[in-house]
């Protein structure tokens, strides 16, 4: 029986949740990222769980069981070659963070972080917290205060407004410590990370009376768009989109589909399928065509080998990084963080 989940990345770098509402998806965004996760009684998954992601690739790695914390790519070990006690410094302080997360019976997040463009201008930053699903507070950079969504949450944000010790520390670390580490982390595995892969796009059908889904997967970065259009306009009624997933060779995948119970045949060739990815001018298109759609009934092999191939890529992420965003409201698990 699982007793609480509790997810934090309080450390030394940071989490992000979603990028800056309005940014366009041909900008380059860097993102510098921390997960928590603390469970108890989930028989072999460790009590605690940390990683650490530069532009959503695992770069560290930390659990209650190993107790150190570890490279998760090869060019990270150059972080030693500027900071020789790196790797130590991460394992004591993760290993007190493992300490104050342990002994919590609620469901406790937080989220802070910063995100820069590819020129390294100002970077943006925040910092929330989370408790029993429900958002709880959050800090204003330009206000330099904080925000209570629930009044159970405003004997706290008096008390922390009024911590200029807080304040001065949090703002400091989202605009110079989150944004320095994150360019030398981008130096560093700059081969690595810099890259563009262009993914693969399929429509994939289950059944007769089943959506069309439109997959896109092995692209990076990790900002990306999918969406569903007719006559050249972008449609939003009869769409459902996922969210962006990571698969297991350090790409990513994400896929939407279009009900077409309310559409007729004679109108299929008005739609197509949208991919835009950040740091490719060019869009990937694909119309919305009988020959192109994967089917059990005509391609079952290939439609098994695809849908096989998502489930083995999304499992072992599953098993690795858990779902920790508690859909708000509800006692179920929305988001997966990796």
């Amino acid at each position: 029986m699982v007793t609480f989940i509790a997810c934090s990345p309080k450390l030394s770098l940071s989490i992000k949740f979603r990028f800056v509402v309005g940014t366009s998806i041909r900008n380059i965004h860097h993102s510098l990222q921390y997960i928590y996760t603390a469970s108890s009684g989930i028989k072999s998954f460790p009590e605690f769980v940390a990683v650490g992601l530069v532009d959503g690739t695992e770069v560290m790695y930390y659990d209650s069981n190993i107790k150190k914390a570890i490279p998760k790519q090869d060019w990270m070990r150059r972080v030693t070659e500027a900071e020789p006690k790196y790797w130590d410094f991460q394992t004591h302080e993760l290993s007190r963070t493992q300490m104050s997360f342990i002994n919590s019976v609620h469901i406790f997040q937080n989220m802070y972080g910063c995100e820069m463009d590819d020129e390294y201008r100002e970077a943006e930053g925040w910092e929330s917290f989370g408790y029993d699903g429900e958002d709880f507070i959050a800090f204003d950079l330009i206000t330099e205060r904080w925000s209570a969504p629930v009044s159970q949450a405003l004997i706290t944000k008096n008390k922390w407004d009024n911590d200029k010790m807080k304040v001065a520390e949090i703002k400091y670390y989202i605009t110079q410590t989150c944004p320095d580490w994150l360019k030398k982390y981008l130096k560093y595995g700059k081969i690595s990370l810099l890259r563009t892969d262009v993914p693969l796009l399929f429509l994939l059908q289950k059944s007769s009376s089943s959506p069309i889904s439109c997959l896109a997967t092995g692209f990076y970065p990790n900002r990306a768009e999918i969406f569903w259009r007719k006559d050249g306009v972008e449609i939003h009624e009869d769409v459902n989109k996922g969210e962006i997933l990571p698969n297991n060779d350090g790409t990513f995948q994400m896929s939407v589909n279009l009900d077409l119970s309310s559409i007729s045949s004679d109108d299929w060739m008005k739609y197509e399928c949208v991919f835009q990815l950040s740091g490719l001018k060019e869009d990937l298109v694909t119309k919305l065509e009988t020959e192109k759609i994967r089917t059990n009934r005509e391609n079952s092999t290939f439609l098994i080998f695809i849908l096989t191939g998502v489930a083995m890529i999304v499992v072992p992420v599953c098993a690795a990084c858990f779902y920790c965003w508690i859909k708000k409201g509800e006692k179920s698990l929305n988001y997966l963080f990796c």
